[in-house]
């Protein structure tokens, strides 16, 4: 699909789409979640739901 259309469909609250999204950035958002190389999972869940919320605030 399309990522404007996924990112459309994400903003108006569709829950597979969003996961679609989430699947997507997955292997960045657990890049940076990594410190002296350690996975801090209580960051990889602030970045998730920091990701999430520029969702919304994204404009297409």
């Amino acid at each position: 699909m399309d990522f404007n259309k996924l990112l459309l469909q994400a903003k108006d609250g569709e829950p597979e789409t969003v996961s679609e999204l989430l699947e997507i950035y997955k292997p960045l958002l657990t890049k940076n979640s990594i410190i002296n190389g350690t996975f801090d999972e209580d960051l990889y869940q602030k970045l998730c739901i920091t990701f999430l919320r520029c969702i919304h605030m994204f404009r297409i």
